[in-house]
């Protein structure tokens, strides 16, 4: 009788499991079985699926834990404005890149959201019992669009009850896209200038992106050459002089939100590294910050699309004269995130 309760409890609980469980599939092609319905995520060193996590879900209750890089954003950008519970995340299990697994453990979340080249932090959190999730921010060539369409399908997969949204995503991509490609068309190669993405420059550093990071994808996907190109050092870690970038002399200089520099610095000459006020895209004022909205725009993310068609207005003023930037961005906010933004608000987030 005792061997038959025992069994009975062994198969309520396999029944129990299969009910409240299912398989899905990550990045590294690893199942990993998670909760019916995912209701918590922590989101460790895949930086910007913090904030896609929240506005693919609606809410600022799903993300309870984040990277403090991850938080930061929120707080500077538009994603602790709109989703202000956000910001009660717990960010105290993460120092630099290493993760505290019990006290992430602690916090029992449904899901933690891993970059998929740490197959160690991975191995651990799976050791420890929790459901990691490899997410691959670099296996789609830095091609920030269709990163950003993988990620969409990734979050329909473990929140299908919002499929509503990877559907409105996709589509207003899709029109954005349309919408950017139809005026590049309209651009002679001879207008088509010379850019730089500047990721970071320090007093140590000055760090661009050359052909194998996102600035890349970013510069040719709006028309334009990437004066670094040639520089084939992965992700953050093409190093160039000021010399270097003297050499290159873009017309044009992108400069992302990991680094503090303004326009304006380069413009009164307050920049690290020595006198960049010879450069072509100085003198002639055409060096813009790239915008801080849901996340870092030069990272996919879900204001991919918007950022998009900002860079090729902000290139080609004259061929996208009869776009309005606020507009659409009120368009986008509101249709996908359900906010209503004023036209000061719109036009902080993407300037034109």
């Amino acid at each position: 009788m005792r061997r038959l309760s025992t069994l009975l409890l062994s198969l309520s609980l396999l029944t129990s499991a299969s009910v409240f469980a299912r398989p899905v599939v990550d990045n590294l092609g690893r199942t990993v079985d998670v909760p019916e319905t995912v209701k918590t995520v922590a989101v460790t060193n895949v930086f910007p699926m913090a904030a896609a996590v929240t506005v693919f879900t609606g809410s600022g209750e799903t993300v309870i834990a984040m990277a403090p890089s991850s938080m930061k954003a929120a707080k500077t950008g538009s994603l602790g404005k709109l989703f202000p519970s956000v910001l009660k995340a717990d960010t105290t299990f993460m120092a630099g890149g290493n993760v505290n697994v019990e006290s992430l453990a602690a916090l029992q979340p449904d899901v933690v959201l891993v970059n998929a080249k740490d197959r160690r932090q991975i191995d651990a959190l799976t050791q420890a019992g929790l459901n990691a999730f490899a997410v691959s921010p670099t296996q789609y060539g830095f091609d920030v669009m269709k990163t950003y369409n993988h990620w969409v399908q990734d979050l329909a997969a473990l929140f299908p009850e919002h499929a509503q949204k990877a559907e409105a995503l996709q589509a207003e991509a899709q029109r954005l896209n349309a919408l950017v490609d139809e005026h590049l068309a309209l651009v002679p190669p001879t207008k088509r200038p010379k850019a730089l993405v500047l990721f970071q420059v320090n007093p140590q550093t000055i760090i661009v992106s050359g052909k194998k990071f996102f600035g890349h994808y970013w510069l040719t996907s709006v028309g334009a050459t990437n004066v670094a190109e040639s520089i084939l050092a992965p992700a953050n870690t093409a190093k160039v002089t000021l010399e270097d970038v003297y050499a290159m002399n873009p017309d044009v200089i992108f400069v992302t939100n990991f680094t503090p520099q303004t326009p304006q610095d380069f413009f009164t000459n307050h920049v690290p590294q020595g006198d960049w006020s010879g450069l072509k895209a100085v003198k002639t004022k055409r060096v813009y910050k790239m915008p801080l909205g849901i996340y870092r725009t030069f990272t996919p993310s879900a204001d991919a699309p918007l950022t998009r068609l900002w860079m090729a207005k902000t290139l080609y003023p004259d061929t996208f004269k009869d776009v309005d930037m606020t507009v659409e961005t009120r368009r986008y906010y509101e249709a996908l995130y359900g906010a209503t933004l004023s036209d000061n608000d719109a036009t902080a987030l993407f300037p034109h």
